[in-house]
């Protein structure tokens, strides 16, 4: 099952759209496309809040510059001038496009499988470039099926989640018609989804 991945990482020193926002961090730049080719070469269209025309053409990283319109160019990245980093291309990922890039850090939105983005963290860590997980959810599927979600409804209008529970599980059973067991089993799937779903953000947001 596919997981929609956001994570913001700091692009690496000499990557030119890290190096320019960098040196622009009062302004975010929007990569609406991008090509990359071998060894850091590719193109990519871009727009930004300010005229950073200048900035591009100083980035040894880049080759040319093309101005589309006012705040918007097209680049032409010349050799190690910074495609996709390391880790992203061995964990054979691709971010969605457009993503925005603010002071060196690239807010990354990226559909895969829960091994790719295991071995996407590993890879970050292993090559020690910073990162952050702002999101990990289901993508393309619902999280809860029909039954789970009037399960989950009842429970929290009856109170079962809350801390001390103000219902029990055996009348959350005879007010839903189920056996208790039963309702323990799909009380079980319903907590095991929404913790492996939401991991990481319980992860970042907790001491």
């Amino acid at each position: 099952m596919n997981q929609k991945l956001r994570i913001e990482v700091r692009l690496p020193e000499g990557h030119w759209s890290g190096d320019v926002s960098r040196q622009r961090p009062d302004t975010k730049l929007r990569i609406e496309e991008t090509m990359p080719l071998a060894k850091g070469r590719g193109t990519a269209i871009l727009s930004s809040d300010l005229d950073v025309e200048k900035d591009l053409h100083n980035h040894p990283g880049i080759e040319e510059v093309e101005r589309l319109s006012a705040t918007r160019y097209l680049v032409k990245i010349g050799a190690k001038g910074g495609g996709f980093i390391r880790p992203i291309l061995d964990a054979a990922v691709i971010p969605d496009s457009p993503f925005e890039i603010r002071d060196g850090w690239v807010d990354w939105q990226i559909e895969c499988s829960n091994k790719s983005r295991q071995l996407l963290i590993r890879l970050l860590r292993q090559d020690q470039i910073p990162f952050r997980i702002v999101s990990t959810r289901l993508s393309g599927n619902y999280l809860l099926t029909p039954r789970q979600r009037h399960v989950f409804e009842v429970g929290m209008k009856e109170g079962f989640w809350d801390v001390p529970r103000r219902t029990t599980l055996t009348d959350l059973s005879k007010q839903l018609g189920v056996s208790k067991s039963t309702l323990s089993a799909q009380i079980q799937r319903i907590n095991s989804r929404v913790m492996h779903t939401f991991s990481e953000e319980i992860r970042k947001r907790s001491n």
